[in-house]
């Protein structure tokens, strides 16, 4: 078996990017996750400004709308999201492979799967807005508002799923430096621009909750922007120059690779929003100020999950690469640093939150709001389940990172419906509201179990995801590669 010292290193001539298949495990690990774990602050940040703005200036009512658009939002993100993540999984293997012209195919065909998927999305999400929110039993003082501000984001689904397939792709080739910089760009400009439209200051229309959800949509087609013009004057790895521009438009076998990788996993993020949205129609039922206490304690939830998402994220890439380059040696030993990293980060995470309770949630709401003291009880008995969550999505990012879809699939199904939902009905005559709080460290228990079993047992390991290419192009794109594109993987 080869060691570390075998593999020749790849030439490292863009600041930002690292090679995944050598080197220590750990310290790579950690050097590539603390970007992605900067990014995933910085869009939890910018969430929870913009809710302070909501908050603060608009009352529970608009706090309560904006938790029900989100999760339909997510519901919506989900749809394309799993054609992103099959394509990142066949850039890093490609990229671990040397295959530099197989990275930009999947990453170019990704961009135009989820950029037609996210255009149909949206505007049918928009048309059908108010029927979903009624569906979802939104309380009546927030239907109008929630209306408003989920139509404006609608509109700009599809910047926001390019921005984060463009930054799902560099991670992809070992650069987690340049996301960080450009969500920095998104959050300053969606931030900053909160407060001017939902009041109008100067030239500025007073738009109200709406104008949340356009600083948003502005935030993001800034960002995208910038971010491909940077991508071609840096002339990073992926991108897409005079012929290979076609391949935005995917040949039919690549085509239906992605899919059959990203209906899954797009699967997935469908079980747990649609699990959610249950979740917040049952929520909904105990009245506006519970419906606002979820929603903040949410917005606490998105930090605790922050160091569990990317390190699932950094494992997912160092295993797609290392799977790509052949190096099964370092795919055990990554699921093995990224659980005790996990453990260690999020730990920490929940005993912060947890100790700092009450001032975190008090920057949403004011202090004598009803919400406050409801969040407090909700944050005290489902937060350490985070810790759960966070061994999960390391096992689910190993076995992602070689195409097995399946397995998570049906696990997260299991554990959202009959467990989560079935605890919140069943206890709930007993427990009252306090079924649905303890319903969700009961599912991220069924989860972890399943996911540990479908790791240690599962076939995931058998198979190799390679890039189709189209043999008539090929002679075209080899004279234009970098000198490590012609590499092949050795065994």
């Amino acid at each position: 078996m080869a060691s570390d010292s075998d593999v020749p290193p790849r030439e490292r001539s863009r600041p930002g990017q690292r090679d995944l298949t050598a080197g220590p495990i750990g310290s790579t690990l950690i050097a590539f996750a603390l970007p992605t774990l900067g990014s995933n602050i910085l869009q939890s940040l910018n969430g929870s400004i913009n809710a302070i703005w909501v908050g603060r200036f608009l009352g529970e009512g608009a706090l309560a709308a904006t938790s029900n658009a989100n999760i339909i939002m997510f519901l919506m993100f989900g749809a394309v999201f799993g054609f992103g993540m099959a394509a990142t999984i066949l850039v890093g293997q490609s990229w671990g492979r040397r295959d530099v012209d197989g990275a930009r195919r999947a990453f170019g065909s990704a961009i135009g799967l989820v950029l037609g998927a996210s255009i149909v999305v949206g505007f049918a999400g928009w048309a059908f807005a108010p029927g979903i929110l009624k569906a979802l039993a939104t309380p009546p003082e927030a239907l109008a508002q929630a209306e408003a501000y989920l139509r404006v984001i609608f509109l700009g689904l599809p910047a926001s799923m390019i921005l984060v397939l463009m930054f799902m792709g560099l991670r992809g080739t070992g650069d987690s430096l340049t996301p960080l910089w450009f969500m920095g760009l998104s959050v300053v400009l969606d931030s900053g621009l909160n407060p001017v439209f939902i009041l109008g200051l100067g030239p500025a229309p007073k738009m109200g909750i709406a104008g949340s959800a356009t600083a948003t949509l502005i935030a993001n087609v800034v960002a995208v922007s910038a971010l491909a013009l940077y991508i071609r004057l840096r002339d990073l790895p992926l991108r897409l120059r005079g012929g290979e521009h076609r391949y935005i438009l995917p040949s039919a076998d690549l085509t239906k690779l992605i899919v059959a990788k990203g209906l899954p996993i797009g699967a997935q993020m469908l079980v747990i929003s649609t699990a959610g949205l249950a979740m917040v129609g049952l929520v909904n039922r105990n009245g506006v100020d519970t419906t606002a206490a979820y929603g903040i304690t949410q917005q606490l939830w998105a930090y605790v999950q922050m160091p569990a998402m990317a390190i699932g994220a950094a494992v997912s890439a160092m295993a797609a690469q290392n799977i790509g380059a052949g190096r099964w040696d370092r795919v055990s030993r990554i699921t093995r640093s990224g659980l005790i990293l996990n453990v260690a980060l999020t730990g920490v995470m929940v005993g912060v939150v947890l100790w700092f309770d009450r001032t975190i949630l008090g920057l949403f709401v004011a202090e004598s709001s009803a919400a406050l003291p409801i969040a407090q009880h909700i944050s005290y008995i489902a937060t350490w389940g985070f810790i759960l969550f966070g061994a999960t999505m390391v096992l689910f990012g190993i076995v992602r990172a070689n195409g097995a879809v399946w397995g998570p699939l049906v696990s997260l199904a299991i554990a959202m419906f009959p467990v989560r939902l079935g605890i919140a009905l069943a206890l709930k005559p007993a427990l009252g509201a306090d079924a649905l709080w303890w319903s969700f460290p009961a599912g991220s228990a069924t989860t972890l179990i399943l996911a540990g079993l479908y790791y240690r047992l599962g076939p995931w390991r058998k198979g190799r995801l390679v890039v189709p290419h189209e043999h008539e192009a090929q002679d075209q794109a080899h004279a234009t590669l970098e000198p490590a594109g012609t590499l092949k993987p050795a065994g």
